[in-house]
């Protein structure tokens, strides 16, 4: 199949074996990726980090913004992924891990980082393995440098729940151009943090 459809199919192929772990059967449209990315300031950003990546959706946007000495991790569960993005994505400040965004601060000191700027999740948050939820949202939370953002778009407010433990300030917003139409948070890390 993924030879036939190319990213399509890859996605699709994702979805099909994981279907708890990816948030949706299309990819994010370009109106959410728009939106999602918007408060980012780039001229700021070192490390952006994107956990459940699928098919590099968010990863071009990305990267066309960043800082030429800026870094993108992402990190994904699915090897699928995580290999298609390996042999698709040829730019030397990208970086794919196959792992679990519990532990978003051993992959970044593992590539020579001490913090994130951004962190972007389109994780299902209300399908997640019990407790992984939370324990995603305290370890991004513990990785994010202060004045940073935890960037989240979800179909459901499961994500905030989590969020609000650790984010006092979150931004919240709807995008209706996407399948399905999904809710957007920004949780931003204070500054004295």
């Amino acid at each position: 199949m993924t030879r036939w459809f190319g990213q399509w199919g890859v996605f699709f192929r994702g979805f099909l074996e994981h279907p708890r772990m990816v948030g949706s059967i299309i990819p994010s449209s370009r109106f959410t990726i728009a939106k999602m990315l918007e408060p980012v300031k780039w001229d700021e950003c070192k490390l952006f980090v994107e956990y459940g990546p699928g098919v590099g959706t968010f990863c071009y946007p990305v990267l066309e913004k960043m800082r030429g000495d800026a870094s993108l991790i992402v990190i994904d569960t699915n090897p699928l992924y995580v290999d298609y993005l390996n042999r698709t994505i040829a730019d030397s400040r990208f970086t794919a891990v196959l792992g679990s965004a519990e532990n978003v601060e051993e992959i970044i000191r593992a590539h020579g980082h001490d913090h994130a700027d951004y962190v972007l999740s389109g994780l299902p948050f209300s399908t997640l393995p019990e407790g992984v939820g939370p324990a995603i949202a305290e370890a991004t939370h513990k990785v994010i440098r202060p004045g940073g953002a935890f960037l989240v778009y979800q179909f459901s407010a499961k994500a905030r729940d989590y969020m609000a433990k650790h984010f006092s300030h979150i931004e919240q917003g709807f995008e209706l151009w996407n399948v399905l139409p999904c809710k957007l948070f920004w949780g931003w890390k204070d500054e004295a943090a």
